[in-house]
């Protein structure tokens, strides 16, 4: 299965368009299933997306949101994916949609696991899409290279749908879901910017890059979404 690129000629504009595509996917369920999911990750990338995204007409009682990974840190940190996601979408009509978090009370995150888990399970899915970033290193979710258990994270016929990670290349301990738990879903969104990580994209698979684990699958389908 190919991947089909949507490339803009400014941030602004993907992340005005890329906002209206996942609310028109948000409202598709809504309409079939009474529910949709959306999976969403950190970082400034999806900054402006998400504003726009808090701006779309929807149903939003319906609509649970939930992270692809997420940093070991209270909910209140600065490093928080769950903080940015309620800071810039999960703000006035938005607000009514649920929040559901990868970060729990305890105290390391592998003790975590087990609620993280369940919390994901208990959603509704496949996921009605789901957003992937990209790091520099080639990284996506909180599959880091080097992670001792990047393997673990990687395996297709594993049953686990989010496990604790340790980066070696990046702060904090993460807690990230499973390629198989990302591969649920109707559509896998990544979204880049910049030249240089259009050029690390390229090299993904002839390099063994972890975010060639989504390039290389066929079961999913995969749009990738970039601006300069």
């Amino acid at each position: 299965m190919g991947q089909q690129w949507h490339n803009f000629d400014s941030r602004d504009g993907l992340a005005a368009a890329l906002a209206q595509y996942l609310a028109a996917r948000l409202r598709a369920d809504i309409e079939t299933r009474g529910a949709a999911c959306l999976a969403l990750s950190g970082g400034s990338t999806p900054v402006p997306m998400f504003q726009a995204l808090a701006q779309q007409v929807l149903d939003w009682p319906a609509v649970s949101l939930t992270l692809v990974d997420e940093r070991w840190v209270d909910t209140d940190h600065p490093d928080s994916n769950e903080r940015l996601l309620r800071e810039h979408l999960h703000l006035g009509p938005a607000a009514a949609a649920r929040v559901i978090g990868l970060k729990t009370p305890h105290q390391r995150a592998i003790e975590g696991e087990g609620e993280a888990s369940a919390r994901i399970a208990a959603l509704a899915r496949p996921f009605s899409a789901l957003v992937l970033g990209m790091g520099g290193d080639g990284h996506t979710a909180s599959w880091f290279p080097q992670a001792a258990n990047l393997p673990r994270l990687l395996d297709r016929a594993g049953t686990d749908l989010v496990a604790a990670t340790e980066p070696v290349t990046a702060p904090h301990t993460r807690m990230t879901l499973t390629l198989p738990a990302v591969l649920n879903s109707a559509e896998i969104i990544l979204h880049i910017t910049g030249e240089d990580k259009k050029a690390v994209l390229g090299n993904a698979i002839a390099r063994g890059y972890p975010v060639a684990a989504v390039l290389r699958q066929s079961t999913t389908p995969l749009s990738i979404w970039w601006a300069p």
